[in-house]
């Protein structure tokens, strides 16, 4: 794979304030854009980029060392400078990441998933899953909410297939958010990657010390929980683990539907957290939680992370049993706990083990499993 990077830094940025546009305010040692090229350039698997540039800031480039990058000049949307750049990408590239020019954090291993999920997708893009309530609102006022299952955070670099982003910027009419819009309205697949929440957009004066703090490495509040749990066997025809029910000639017992999956992963966010277990926020003395879908205990402790200012960098579940068999079911397993949590499939995972017959479950009386979380303060 060939790639070229195109750094799109024509606008304005009037919201950040300052004297000059927010792309050549300072930001630690350098300015923002100089941080931004800097992320490209030391980048092993790019090898050309691009820098789309304003017509009005000739004086503000001029200060700057930029012997490297290709500088075209842009037009007067944001599509138009897009345009301007990948038609300046010349030849010998077969794939480009288009970026802002205000993201001045992308990381390496960021721009390496973009760069990988290119190797079988047409376009790709990074993304965060939001976790916040979403709400509408006018004049101040709540007027209604907005399920936020399915939405995510966009940010760039976006990568695409070189050929099909011309392609779908020639086709395109009217303005565009970003380059994914363009891409979906020319019929493009893009694949979603985990996003980094460091890699923010420069947009308003708050931008800039948070920029500055993340610079400096300052420490971040980051949390590890781990759960274990187990559940014997008993009549049923079916067990149901991490939310999906697997039919089985037992089933799992215990007061709520015995999802010994979900349980440790949520005794885990409890753990992080040093908020007890779900014994103590859900007593098994209490008939209400009898049969009780364990959906319900996991979204109470992502709930509770969130509200304490906490995001999930990942977690790992493995579940101990001789049966049933566990592999086949994993991929929907983490579709529906990164669903219930609010993460993407890449940051959850699901395996099995057996304990080589030895032991309750290696006996077949019952299943164990251990989870691991990781919280990290947003």
């Amino acid at each position: 794979m060939q790639a070229a990077a195109v750094i799109v830094a024509a606008g304005r940025g009037t919201r950040a304030g300052g004297e000059k546009p927010k792309q050549f305010q300072r930001l630690g040692d350098r300015t923002v854009i100089e941080h931004t090229l800097a992320a490209f350039r030391s980048h092993p698997r790019i090898l050309r980029i691009i820098l789309v540039q304003g017509p009005d800031d000739t004086d503000h480039w001029s200060e700057l060392q930029i012997p490297d990058a290709i500088c075209v000049q842009g037009g007067a949307t944001r599509s138009a400078s897009v345009a301007a750049g990948l038609a300046a990408v010349g030849d010998g590239i077969d794939h480009v990441l288009i970026h802002d020019g205000a993201r001045p954090l992308a990381s390496a291993a960021l721009i390496d998933r973009v760069l990988d999920a290119l190797g079988h997708n047409p376009a790709a893009a990074p993304a965060l899953p939001v976790s916040d309530a979403l709400w509408h609102g006018a004049d101040g006022q709540v007027i209604g909410t907005q399920a936020r299952s399915g939405l995510f955070r966009a940010q760039t670099p976006q990568g695409f297939d070189l050929d099909a982003i011309r392609a779908a910027h020639a086709a395109f009419e009217g303005t565009a958010a970003d380059d994914v819009e363009v891409a979906l309205a020319d019929g493009l697949d893009v694949a979603i990657v985990a996003g980094d929440e460091a890699n923010i957009k420069i947009t308003g004066p708050d931008d800039f010390d948070r920029a500055e703090r993340l610079l400096r490495g300052t420490p971040l509040d980051i949390r590890t929980g781990n759960g274990l749990d187990v559940h014997r066997f008993g009549p049923g025809d079916h067990v149901t683990l991490c939310g999906i029910q697997i039919p089985f000639e037992r089933g799992l017992q215990g007061h709520s539907d015995a999802d010994v999956a979900m349980h440790v992963v949520t005794d885990a966010i409890y753990g992080a957290l040093a908020e007890g277990d779900i014994g103590q926020h859900f007593p098994p003395s209490d008939p209400q939680w009898k049969g009780t879908d364990s959906a319900i205990f996991l979204r109470h402790a992502v709930e509770l992370a969130e509200t304490r200012g906490y995001r999930f960098s990942h977690c790992d579940c493995t579940i101990v049993c001789e049966f049933p068999k566990i592999g086949p079911h994993t991929a929907a397993m983490r579709a529906k706990m990164a669903e219930l949590m609010g993460l993407l499939p890449d940051q959850i995972s699901v395996k099995a083990t057996t304990t080589e017959k030895l032991g309750f479950t290696g006996r077949g009386e019952g299943i164990a499993a251990l989870a691991t979380v990781t919280l990290v303060a947003a």
